[in-house]
């Protein structure tokens, strides 16, 4: 359809300008509302008013005000302003909200350090973190990815992957280490407080990788938490127990130290598991393969 005269449209920034002096009755606040100068405003204004032929505003003494026209044309300009938001909008892409469910430790210790990288590149992917020791229904609690410990197979309709081995090593603070010598003997061990979690690992640990069935002077803190233990450890509470892949950072800051070079190969490893059926594929894909991509760089 040809555009005449009568159904040209003014400049839509003229009429932004329009409607925010209009809001402020003042040019100056209009300004710093759109981020420009007093004399940009002014200057949209005057050639508002020349194409339309009208005079929008009269100047008082402390600003402006709408004259009779300028009230008249203020609130189908507000509408339509309004229109243009809702349509952006409904058109506009809005994130995917995926549930990752993990245990604390798991999330405190390896997962969040690593999801600002991931955010920023993936800005359409709303990650929910669900922290729990209980294991999670896919369908139940809505869970799209989850992280789960023990030995496959975990499931009818489950694509899995392996992320990490359980390969638990002791560590302590630098400060303890020091207490104890270069090079302890496993003995030193009855002198210590041993920081236990709910997976009560620390007598295989003993008697496997330290040849030590018998430390039964030893005093125990426990905690329902292996982030919990690994905290105390770090506060020079007592010598935790923990996969070595969720102490790379703190071994690597120095917060943390190895007393014994012996670790223990468990049974219980990590895995990546997936519904083969997923509410959001794509979303669901692109986490996967971040998720197996940083396992595997080094740490």
């Amino acid at each position: 359809m040809p555009i005449n005269d009568s159904m040209r449209l003014p400049p839509l920034n003229a009429l932004r300008v329009f409607a925010a002096v209009a809001q402020q009755l003042n040019f100056r606040l209009a300004a710093e509302q759109l981020n420009v100068t007093q004399g940009a405003v002014a200057q949209q204004i005057r050639k508002l008013e020349d194409d339309l032929g009208i005079r929008l505003f009269v100047r008082e003494p402390h600003g402006v005000a709408l004259t009779e026209e300028g009230r008249a044309f203020l609130p189908n300009i507000r509408r339509a302003f309004e229109l243009i938001a809702d349509a952006t909008a409904a058109v506009r892409a809005t994130p995917t909200r995926l549930t990752i469910s993990v245990t604390p430790t798991f999330a405190a210790k390896w997962l969040l350090p690593r999801l600002p990288a991931f955010v920023a590149a993936n800005p359409l992917i709303d990650l929910r973190i669900l922290a729990t020791e209980q294991r999670s229904s896919f369908y139940a609690d809505g869970v799209d990815i989850a992280i789960r410990q023990g030995q496959p197979p975990f499931g009818p309709g489950l694509v899995v992957d392996f992320l990490f081995p359980q390969t638990l090593i002791a560590v302590c603070s630098p400060g303890l280490l020091a207490a104890l010598g270069p090079n302890p003997a496993p003995t030193r061990l009855r002198d210590q407080v041993l920081l236990e979690d709910s997976h009560n690992l620390w007598p295989e640990f003993l008697e496997q990788a330290l040849g030590q069935p018998d430390v039964a002077g030893s005093k125990r803190m426990r905690f329902n938490q292996t982030s919990l233990a690994i905290d105390a450890a770090i506060a020079g509470q007592g010598i935790a127990l923990a996969s070595r892949f969720l102490l790379q950072a703190e071994l690597a800051a120095g917060r943390l130290v190895q007393p014994f070079a012996a670790e223990l190969r468990g049974a219980q490893d990590f895995y990546l598991v997936v519904p083969r059926k997923q509410r959001h594929p794509e979303p669901t894909q692109a986490v996967r393969a971040w998720l197996i991509a940083a396992g595997r760089q080094a740490p």
